[in-house]
This record gives C-alpha cells, sequence and structure tokens, in this order.
C-alpha cells in the first residue's frame, strides 16, 4: 500500500536527482576543464569493461540462435535465423541487456567509490582545498559513461552476431559471406539509429544515478553499501523506461 509518506519520499528523490542532472548540465561548460580526469575515466569506464561486455554479448547472440533454432526449423524457416536474430538484437536485446550489465557494474562502483569518499570526508576535503569536486568527480564520470556506453553496445551487437554466426554453424553451415549479406540486407538505418541514439541517455541515467547516490551517500560503510545497491536498482529501472519512451516515440516518428 502506497502511503504518503512514501509518495513524498519519491518525490523528494526525483526532484533532488533533477537538480543534480541540472547542476551537472550547467557545470559541464564552465572551466576549467578536468580533461585527465575525463581520459581516466573513459579508460576506466570503457576499457575496462570491454571483457565483460563481449562475453555477454557473445553468448547472448550464441544463446539466441541455439534457443530459436527448434523453432525456426518446425515451422521451415531456419534460413531465416541470422535475419531475426540481428533485428532482435540490434534493436532492443543487445542495448538493453548490455546498459544492465553496464548499470551492474560501472553504477554500483561509481556509488561505491564516491560513496566512501563521501564517508572518509574526501569530498569536503576537496572543496576546503579549493578545488571542485563536483566538477572532477561527477562530470567527467557522467560523460564517460554516456558517450562510452554507445561504443560499447556497438562491439557487443558485433560481437553478439558474431556468436550467432558460430550458433548457426553447430548443426548446419553458412559461409561467412552468406550470413553477413543475410544480416546487412534484414537491417536498415531505421533499426540502428533509434537504437544507438538511446544507448546515450543509458549511459546518462547510469552516470547520473550512480553519481547521485554516492556524493549523497548517508555517513558510515552501511550507506556506501546502500549507495552502490540503489545505485544499479534505480539506474536499471530507469533503463527500462527510458526503453519503453523510446519505443513510443520511434513509432510516432515513424522508424518501426
Amino acid at each position: 500500500m502506497i502511503t504518503t509518506s512514501g509518495l513524498n519520499n519519491f518525490f523528494n528523490e526525483v526532484g533532488n536527482n533533477s537538480r543534480f542532472a541540472a547542476k551537472f548540465f550547467t557545470q559541464w561548460f564552465n572551466p576549467r576543464y578536468e580533461i585527465s580526469a575525463f581520459i581516466n575515466q573513459f579508460y576506466i569506464i570503457g576499457y575496462k569493461s570491454l571483457p565483460l561486455i563481449a562475453l555477454t554479448g557473445f553468448i547472448m547472440g550464441l544463446v539466441l540462435t541455439m534457443q530459436l533454432r527448434p523453432t525456426m526449423i518446425e515451422y521451415g524457416v531456419q534460413s531465416e535465423i541470422p535475419a531475426i536474430v540481428s533485428i532482435a538484437i540490434i534493436r532492443e536485446i543487445g542495448p538493453v541487456i548490455t546498459a544492465l550489465i553496464f548499470a551492474g557494474k560501472i553504477g554500483s562502483s561509481i556509488g561505491a567509490e564516491l560513496g566512501s569518499m563521501k564517508v572518509t570526508e574526501q569530498i569536503d576535503a576537496m572543496e576546503v582545498s579549493g578545488t571542485n569536486p563536483f566538477k572532477y568527480l561527477v562530470v567527467s564520470r557522467v560523460l564517460a559513461t554516456t558517450f562510452m556506453l554507445p561504443i560499447l553496445v556497438m562491439l557487443s551487437d558485433a560481437i553478439s552476431l558474431y556468436g550467432c554466426y558460430l550458433g548457426v554453424n553447430i548443426r548446419d553451415f553458412t559461409s561467412f559471406q552468406l550470413f553477413w549479406m543475410q544480416v546487412f540486407e534484414t537491417l536498415s538505418f531505421n533499426d540502428i539509429l533509434p537504437a544507438f541514439f538511446k544507448t546515450f541517455f543509458f549511459g546518462f541515467a547510469v552516470g547520473i544515478i550512480g553519481c547521485y547516490k554516492g556524493y549523497y551517500s548517508n555517513k558510515g560503510t552501511e550507506g556506501v553499501g546502500k549507495s552502490a545497491n540503489s545505485a544499479v536498482v534505480v539506474s536499471s529501472v530507469l533503463i527500462f523506461i527510458i526503453d519503453l519512451l523510446a519505443v513510443q516515440i520511434t513509432e510516432i516518428l515513424g522508424f518501426n
């Protein structure tokens, strides 16, 4: 049962998150620009996430192909497996699953890292020393998640399709050239562009929620754990909401 206090807490949280996001946009364009911090976060958030993302993408493409094969054989359309799997991965499964894995890995690490800095008063020390902690800690991480997740999704999609190729060739034989010809004949820009653009919003959601939860973490080690956990949960829910809105918008604009 939803209580009045629960609704108040929910709307307070939404309002605080919105103000935090608005502060990010105002701080983003103000000097000084922490270029070294940006590059470091791009490396940590992007490059170091690649092995997990690649493994997830490969297994996703392989398993989806193996699961579809019996049904496709039953209806006599097993030759359409590359086309169907490619559409499913590019349009929906690839971006959403990759974003959820990204939220679990990066969202929790950002929440825990900033939460521990808050608990140990490192953020307060940065403010006293004249450094802008929001610019150095938050803006760099949010920019990194926003711009690195689309790249990771593209790589994950490509690896997933390669996993699909191997899955197709477990029982049958399809040449590499024929497989990719079927894939690219099926896909169009209406499939690729909406799926690509929504990943920027996925990445922004993961970054801004993780930073917010960590930046305003409660005192104590328990608060750090709660920040990491709530960062994953809230960002995952927000990914589904953004995906739902993206589907509705693309349908209205005629991309479907």
